[in-house]
């Protein structure tokens, strides 16, 4: 070893090859960063395939894993074989070294270099391809699942006569194949193009031939291979024309054949797939002419041909054949597109009646008792009243409420009742102390349901609860009320093991569980949990003496996930909902089969028809596939996630659906048959709003079944925006029990309304029954108004309520100070000819920090009502009654306060009678402000009351004496609300 540095006594340094410790401690190093890596891609395989058995879905996680190795396995493996095979295949052909020429021989340097490694540079161009190709194929899982497993849909497309399963199914899986010849006859020619250029076979700059006889030979075979998957591409484009997407003046997103494509561009497609099978002959010839005249020549032909049959003379059909008479051209097809379209959307057997937009009978009185039985009005608005339960149902910070509430039906005294409903679900941005045992062990799951009546409000504007308190109690009975899967539920959480969880809080403390159920993935493995801290990049998940016997990881835990994770082949509704159902509270979830492959049926874009108002404010109501393009829909699945174990289940609902039962094929075991479902399940399924957007956005120009109109656009409505806000967005589909014209008695239905194109008075009335497990479900009808008068739609409505003086100037006093007002769902309910129109009020301020009703503005035929309860509204509209509730002046004479004998409870009272009182005075002023101080300060004053008379009574009763003052108690005559009074 050199020296370096000192004299001959001087310190002597020697440089050289590391020491065997060095060598050994790097070759750790690598071997444990190899592991490291082994085991980050093992940890995110292991961790899904465990939540996929907890969730006993595990054939899902096989069935689709097996599907993409196949799929990566054979076309990477087909693609690294055809370009690696070329490649080799022109290193075989080069010519001897001597027949090259000077260009060639100035490559030397560049196949010198490559000599030594021919064989790991063939593995790695190979390997590289393969892997592409085989990642690609990988993603087409779902392509291969339907072709393989396809279901006849027992209908013909009306041009080619072939089962529509063909283009659903088949053609989708022969495009992809033809894909991948593509790619591997273009890379194959690339490669052995240049492969034969290194070695001599072809020449550029050089005199003579330009190429040796046998790569003439071998890359006019690929030429040819190419030609010919032309050729199969221009017969495949034949049956693509019936799904071919196009803009139509009629409609966007038209798909199907029009006159141009029936006439002109499906005989142009069989001439050049003619032309395309010819060519490809004239190249594989090249093996035995060894010349690229006539290939060339005949390519030529091919590319002429494309320009001039494939694009100038359809556009020669559609200038001077169909231009000029449009309509009478194009009117079979538009039947076609107008037949299918309906089919494809399930909206063929919609019910559309003429109706005349007023009313005839003349007796208000039988109109006013006909309301009633038409409909029972929801003046309790799911996407005002949040904050309301929020404030008065919270009981604890911990705990919160989801932006939208839904509405669901429960039976009471054998009456269905419209509900609104809500779980009470774990919020962890209110817990006292964020750390990650609170977060992850200790605030786990929400609890119990809240519910309240739809049609009514108490005195103060708030919510009838129908259950409601901690734990939650009232009509609904008993059930698990633990929520440990919801909407808002979306990190993971830790428990069955030592560390205890707040279950919730009353009076007495703290209560506390531990969960016993049987969802989740167990800890108990330390593979489990090295491979869970490596997932959640949570190392304490590791080592945390918070993780012991029995400690289960719970996570994707929304239902929408659940439901999306074991049937990935589904789309999902954007508002799954609660029910209690038996002793459970399930989330019930709506899920759609859909494809773009239906032959003639417009196409629509699933994100864009189904965002309105409440989709703008909140995404998580936004249906799932945003930006899916399809042009055929069914509701196949309802599924339902236990809130409290996570158990998801799937029924199939629609049993005729060809999509679901090829997915039932590709799936076996995970949709149960419809009869599986439980008559209290079924009570509570309903029609699914996304479903309902986006037929009413079809049936927007597809409601009119003759050619001509369609073609006019005369006929067009549109969805209009909803009036109660600014957003700009569509107004969203209302839910609501109420009797149709033709109907004998109120159906659970899902409603909204339409406007011709470009204005605001209304055009339609749409309904569907949304009422699961009646004869009459999914029916659709539609109400279309006469095009010869004007009736008001809900943006005028709307107008004409903000208008209207005397409501303008109620409003403007109910705005007194900080108070906002929030206008709730504008309802529609046809009515004896006419429209009677609803809309619920809110106010939120004056300190409160929730909006309470405080009025209702009622119109039909003209007449307007804005007064404080739906009753009196109805009775000035319809003149039944006076409404004058103003409390007469001396209401003392009538309701004499209470006294008491007790010093402590008549001070209260008397308080109580000053805070009823200044309420009255109050509200004659249409002061809200003081009127909510005046009731808070009655509230605390009867409680007052009561607490001093209960003190009394238990000092009596241990004296053994009784109580001598039976006048005086909490529930004294005088101080009511004046609409309780």
């Amino acid at each position: 070893m050199p020296d370096r540095g000192g004299g001959p006594t001087g310190p002597r340094i020697r440089v050289g090859r590391p020491s065997r410790r060095a060598r050994t401690l790097l070759m750790t190093l690598g071997v444990l960063a190899v592991l490291g890596m082994a085991f980050t891609m093992f940890a995110g395989f292991w961790t899904d395939w465990l939540w996929y058995r907890s969730v006993q879905y595990s054939s899902v996680f096989t069935t689709t894993l097996w599907t993409k190795i196949g799929l990566f396995f054979v076309f990477g493996l087909l693609m690294a074989v055809a370009v690696g095979f070329n490649i080799w295949l022109a290193h075989r052909l080069r010519p001897p070294l001597s027949a090259m020429s000077m260009e060639q021989q100035s490559l030397d340097r560049y196949r010198m270099g490559i000599a030594p490694y021919k064989k790991w540079l063939l593995l790695g161009i190979t390997a590289l391809v393969g892997l592409i190709a085989g990642a690609s194929a990988a993603g087409q899982w779902r392509t291969w699942l339907m072709w393989v497993n396809g279901v006849p849909f027992g209908q013909k497309d009306p041009q080619f006569h072939l089962d529509v399963a063909f283009f659903a199914f088949d053609l989708p899986w022969y495009r992809f194949l033809l894909g991948v010849g593509f790619a591997a006859a273009i890379l194959s020619l690339i490669a052995a193009a240049l492969t034969h250029y290194l070695y001599g076979g072809l020449r550029v700059t050089s005199p003579g031939a330009r190429a040796t006889a046998a790569a003439t030979g071998h890359l006019s075979v690929l030429l040819g291979l190419f030609v010919a998957l032309k050729a199969v591409a221009y017969w495949l484009d034949r049956y693509g024309l019936a799904v071919k997407s196009s803009d139509f003046k009629a409609t966007d997103n038209w798909t199907g054949l029009r006159y141009v494509d029936a006439n002109a561009y499906l005989p142009a497609k069989t001439i050049l797939f003619c032309i395309a099978v010819i060519c490809a002959l004239l190249f594989f010839a090249t093996l035995w002419r060894r010349t690229w005249q006539l290939p060339v020549i005949g390519f030529g032909l091919m590319v002429l041909s494309a320009i001039l049959i494939g694009g100038l003379y359809p556009a020669i059909v559609q200038k001077f054949q169909v231009q000029p008479n449009e309509q009478a051209k194009e009117a079979p097809y538009v039947n076609k597109n107008l037949k299918a379209t309906r089919e494809a959307y399930g909206i063929d057997d919609a019910q559309v009646t003429e109706y005349s937009g007023t009313g005839s009978t003349q007796d208000k009185t039988k109109l006013r008792d006909d309301v009633d039985s038409t409909a029972s009005i929801r003046i309790l608005d799911p996407n005002i009243v949040s904050p309301t339960f929020q404030q008065l149902q919270q009981i604890r910070n911990y705990y919160g409420f989801p932006t939208n509430l839904d509405v669901d039906r429960y039976s009471k005294d054998g009456k269905d009742q419209d509900t609104v409903i809500g779980l009470r679900e774990l919020n962890l941005n209110g817990i006292p102390k964020n750390n990650w045992i609170n977060d992850h062990f200790r605030y786990t799951h929400g609890y119990g349901v809240v519910a309240a009546k739809g049609t009514t409000a108490d005195a103060e504007g708030r919510p009838v609860f129908t259950e409601s308190d901690l734990p939650s109690k009232g009509d609904l009975g008993d059930y698990q009320q633990r929520v440990y899967y919801g909407e808002k539920t979306t990190t993971y959480s830790i428990v069955g093991g030592p560390q205890k969880e707040i279950d919730y809080s009353d009076d007495s403390g703290e209560k506390t569980t531990s969960y016993r159920g049987k969802s989740g993935v167990s800890l108990s493995s330390p593979i489990n949990r090295a491979a869970y801290a490596l997932a959640f990049s949570e190392p304490q998940i590791l080592y945390s003496g918070a993780i012991g016997e029995g400690s289960r990881i719970l996570y994707n835990r929304t239902p929408k996930e659940r439901v999306e994770a074991v049937a990935p082949w589904l789309t999902i509704d954007g508002d799954a909902y609660p029910a209690v159902v038996g002793n459970r509270i399930q989330w019930i979830v709506d899920a759609y089969t859909t494809t773009n492959g239906y032959p003639y049926a417009s196409r629509t874009t699933l994100g864009d028809t189904t965002a309105d108002s409440l989709t703008a404010t909140n995404n998580s109501r936004a249906v799932v596939a945003q930006q899916n393009q399809v042009n055929y829909i069914r509701n196949s699945v309802k599924a339902t996630v236990d809130a409290y174990t996570g158990e998801v289940k799937l029924y199939q609902w629609d049993t005729k659906d060809p999509v679901l039962k090829t997915w039932m094929k590709a799936f076996p075991g995970t949709v149960q048959p419809k009869t599986a479902i439980s008559s209290d399940l079924m009570a509570h399924l309903r029609y699914p709003q996304d479903l309902f957007k986006v037929q009413r956005e079809l049936l927007t120009r597809y409601h009119v079944e003759d050619a001509q109109t369609f073609l006019s656009g005369s006929e067009v409505w549109q969805v209009p925006d909803d009036p109660t806000n600014k957003s700009g967005n569509a107004v969203p589909p209302y839910y609501l029990s109420m009797k149709m014209p033709d109907q004998q008695s109120q159906a659970f239905s899902l409603t909204t309304t339409f406007t011709p194109n470009g204005r605001d008075n209304l055009s339609a009335f749409m309904s569907v029954d949304a009422e699961a497990g009646t004869s009459d479900y999914g029916k659709i009808r539609i109400l279309k108004l006469p095009t010869s008068t004007t009736v008001n739609g809900p943006k005028q409505v709307q107008s004409q309520f903000n208008s209207e003086q005397d409501i303008a100037e109620s409003i403007k006093l109910l705005k007194g100070g900080d108070s906002d007002i929030e206008y709730g769902n504008l309802l529609t309910v046809p009515m004896d000819g006419g429209l009677l129109y609803v809309e619920p009020v809110y106010v939120r301020g004056g300190g409160l920090k929730y909006p309470l009703l405080r009025k209702v503005l009622v119109t039909y035929g003209g007449n307007t009502a804005f007064e404080d309860t739906l009753d009196e509204a109805l009775d000035k509209v319809f003149g039944a009654t006076d409404t004058n509730t103003s409390p007469p002046d001396d209401d003392t004479t009538t309701n004499p306060p209470p006294t008491s004998k007790n010093p402590t409870v008549q001070e209260a009272l008397n308080d109580a009678q000053k805070a009823f009182d200044s309420g009255q005075d109050a509200l004659k002023k249409n002061d809200w402000e003081a009127y909510g101080k005046a009731q808070k300060e009655l509230e605390d004053a009867l409680k007052k009351a009561e607490d001093a008379q209960a003190a009394a009574d238990k000092e009596k009763k241990s004296s053994g004496g009784s109580s001598a003052d039976p006048s005086a108690g909490p529930t004294a005559r005088a101080t009511k609300s004046p609409s309780s009074a």
